[in-house]
């Protein structure tokens, strides 16, 4: 089987498992199996552990595949980019903790069972500032920033940021409505306000 066909795969029920992981109905069947309690200190942590675990394979079947080099970036252009590259690296880590990266981590979740709160949830929160003011899923957005400016380009890699890129648009679709249905009218007023995916202009 070709890499490409391969990779595709392996991004594919990446996708899938990451998707159905993230799901109302599994964050369910969660607290029926744990009670509601633990599943809610823990599943946030275990979600993120499943998922970093499960992308590794991912990355190696890119590396280690059969690959075509592409092209690579001449001198004076990696110089121009390397700087972007690591401001959109940057930026992930300051869109994360815009939105509380312990709670986004799911460590504040297990601090709080820890000490014995009945509720190890903190109450949701919309944070439509910063980073999240000028793009919707600005995590999205700078890790594809990030991604289509590697230096050197090879049939693999390219399979693979295509596949992150349609992963980051659909996903980003099912996120929209699970957080609709969280905040209501609160966040379809922020998607009047604030693109999706492409922080183009600013909408009004």
């Amino acid at each position: 089987m070709p890499s490409i066909a391969i990779i595709l795969l392996a991004m594919t029920a990446w996708g899938g498992l990451h998707s159905v992981t993230a799901s109302l109905a599994a964050k369910a069947r969660a607290r029926q199996w744990l009670g509601p309690r633990a599943a809610d200190a823990a599943y946030r942590l275990a979600y993120n552990i499943i998922a970093g675990v499960t992308f590794i394979p991912v990355l190696a079947l890119v590396g280690l595949l059969p690959d075509t080099p592409l092209y690579r970036f001449p001198a004076w252009l990696a110089v121009i980019t390397a700087p972007v590259q690591f401001a959109a690296a940057l930026a992930l880590v300051v869109a994360l903790w815009q939105v509380d990266l312990p709670r986004f981590l799911g460590l504040r979740q297990i601090i709080r069972w820890s000490e014995g709160q009945p509720d190890p949830r903190d109450p949701p929160k919309l944070y439509t500032g910063g980073m999240y003011g000028w793009v919707r899923h600005p995590l999205y957005f700078f890790s594809l920033v990030f991604l289509w400016l590697t230096p050197i380009m090879t049939v693999n890699a390219l399979t693979f940021n295509i596949a992150c890129t349609l992963y980051f648009w659909i996903g980003s679709i099912f996120e929209e409505r699970k957080l609709v249905a969280e905040f209501g009218e609160a966040y379809r007023a922020h998607q009047q306000r604030v693109p999706r995916l492409i922080p183009l202009a600013r909408r009004r």
